[in-house]
């Protein structure tokens, strides 16, 4: 039952930002080379979204059913992950955005440092999110230097 509250918990916080999608606000922007195709978010977000809800299960489980600080963390970087679509594509606010991918990824990294001492498998399934975030803050601070003007740009 704990595994499905997880799970629940991360599919509302995906549902939550994915009322904020990509608009035409964001198909003017210029962006980088390297950025991946539309295509790829979806799924890798899936699998993402999986990990995050098992990896918050087994420290709780491996914590002893016990709210711990690897669990506080744990909400805090899903509680940041959910802001950024918002500020975004929501908001159209890059700056912004990239002050809150930046702190998210911050607290991933923590999660992983403080949670490995109770569980391996949940410090493990957070790298590849860890990876991709930074890939995502990359790309978040390309499409501010590249749109500059639109940088503090409010949505309308």
């Amino acid at each position: 039952m704990a595994l499905i509250a997880f799970l629940v918990v991360v599919a509302a916080v995906a549902l939550m930002g994915s009322r904020f999608r990509p608009d035409s606000w964001f198909e003017a922007l210029r962006k980088p080379s390297f950025n991946p195709p539309k295509a790829v978010f979806a799924p890798v977000w899936a699998v993402l979204y999986l990990a995050i809800a098992v990896s918050g299960w087994r420290a709780w489980t491996e914590g002893g059913h016990a709210w711990t600080s690897a669990l506080t963390l744990w909400v805090i970087q899903l509680v940041l992950n959910g802001a950024w679509s918002w500020l975004f594509f929501g908001r159209h606010r890059i700056d912004l955005a990239l002050a809150d991918i930046i702190a998210l990824l911050v607290a991933i990294i923590v999660y992983i440092i403080a949670v490995a001492s109770q569980s391996a498998l949940a410090a493990w399934l957070f790298v590849p999110y860890a990876a991709w975030v930074a890939f995502a803050t990359l790309l978040n601070a390309s499409i501010l230097v590249l749109n500059r003007h639109r940088a503090a740009a409010r949505a309308p």
